[in-house]
């Protein structure tokens, strides 16, 4: 198979969210660009997002919303290329979006409205995008040609052919390793590691969590009941829904909780939080002095739940009525409500992980341009980098402010 070489000013590797961003707006200043893919789809991350929704953004997009070690590195490109601009942009193309709980905004018909608004944007601004493109190897080509040499296959497995491009500019826009039945990989690091950059320790983050305790036949008995919670670890806490599963416990309170858990940490769940646990037992004696525990509890936590921590906690009182507890049991029972201290023995992994916390390391990337300090022409976007978001559109928006930086100046 003979192989021919062409020259591209830009070479985009991964047609995600933020490459084939970062393709649209490089192309819309006139550069000639290449994304390539190796999928056989494009886009397939933000396709399956939200639910098939595409919570694309938030309207509240703060630094404080991104895991990073250099916590300082997304501001410049969160504040370039806002929220409220790729707002405008959904609205230019007409698409229906709807704002759910804690400002997230999601397609109201589906997330192919997103991938479609894309890939029509590359499109106008003249960018190819090849999918089915394994990268064989990258090189630094450092001749009048070009910066960078680009070999690659394309094509379905029977009938690949060879191919090189040269560019000025490259970048890496490959995602990571999480849910890798979607295309995750770790050859953006491969790639970092090629041209000496360092990288950050990687882990599953957004993922959830799992015993290997008394708490896991706990977790299989209550699977499929959710509950409001307030979660604690490591200083960060979050409230929202909780889901028991039959490996552990999931829901986006866990997911978010995830990115600041490490192995041997415990977490600390409130089943209460909109409640002073203790004022209410309390006040429940002398007012319903006649009922259980549980049939009191019942009112405000799932009676599957009440059956369990029952037997954890008071099962040698189950039949005493709340008039016989001393104020100090009650007391006692609430802090064990407001405070269930958990052990994890670890994460679902990058199997069901929404992220990839660490990457490539910020230091020594510009914030401004998304370029690999000593490198010229080599750019790192997205998910790659050692920056990740919380829950609820911030890694899209990370996507699209670090792409539209990026495709400023390649």
């Amino acid at each position: 198979m003979h192989e021919r070489i062409e020259h591209y000013d830009v070479i985009i590797l991964g047609a995600g969210a933020a490459g084939l961003f970062c393709a649209a707006v490089a192309g819309a200043r006139g550069r000639r660009v290449l994304v390539l893919e190796k999928a056989n789809k494009v886009g397939k991350k933000i396709l399956m997002s939200g639910g098939g929704r595409c919570n694309f953004t938030n309207r509240v997009v703060q630094p404080e919303h991104f895991v990073s070690g250099n916590p300082h590195f997304c501001k410049s490109a969160l504040s370039r290329y806002t929220q409220w601009d790729f707002i405008a942009l959904v609205e230019r193309y007409g698409i229906d979006y709807e704002e759910r709980a804690h400002g997230q905004l999601f397609c109201q018909n589906s997330a192919q409205d997103i991938l479609t608004m894309l890939l029509q944007e590359c499109d106008k601004a003249g960018v190819t995008v090849s999918s089915r493109c394994g990268v064989r190897s990258i090189e630094a080509a450092g001749d009048s040609t070009g910066r960078f040499s680009v070999s690659f296959d394309q094509g379905p497995d029977t009938e690949k052919s060879n191919r090189s491009v040269v560019c000025q500019s490259l970048v890496v826009a490959t995602g990571a390793l999480s849910i890798p039945t979607l295309g995750g990989s770790g050859i953006g690091y491969d790639i970092a590691a090629q041209f000496s950059l360092p990288l950050t320790e990687r882990r599953a983050g957004l993922v959830p969590l799992m015993f290997s305790d008394a708490m896991k036949s706990i977790c299989e008995r209550l699977s499929g009941v959710a509950l409001e919670v307030e979660v604690h670890c490591n200083g960060q806490s979050f409230t929202e829904n909780l889901l028991f599963t039959h490996r552990g416990v999931s829901g986006p309170v866990i997911l978010q909780i995830s990115n600041y858990w490490y192995p041997g940490n415990t977490v600390s769940i409130n089943l209460l939080p909109s409640l002073d646990i203790s004022q209410w037992l309390l006040q429940s004696k002398r007012d319903q002095g006649h009922s259980l525990l549980r049939s009191l509890l019942a009112q405000k936590l799932p009676k599957a739940l009440v059956a369990e921590l029952q037997t954890l906690w008071w099962s040698n009182d189950a039949e005493r009525k709340l008039a016989d507890y001393s104020d100090r049991r009650l007391t006692e029972l609430a802090a064990l409500l407001g405070s269930w201290i958990l052990k994890p023995s670890g994460t679902e992994g990058y199997r069901t992980a929404e992220v990839t916390l660490g990457g490539v390391d910020t230091v020594g990337m510009s914030s401004r341009t998304m370029e690999a300090g000593g490198h010229d022409g080599l750019f790192f976007i997205g998910e790659v980098l050692d920056v990740s978001g919380h829950l609820g559109g911030y890694n899209f928006q990370w996507a699209w402010s670090s792409g539209f930086c990026a495709g400023q100046y390649v």
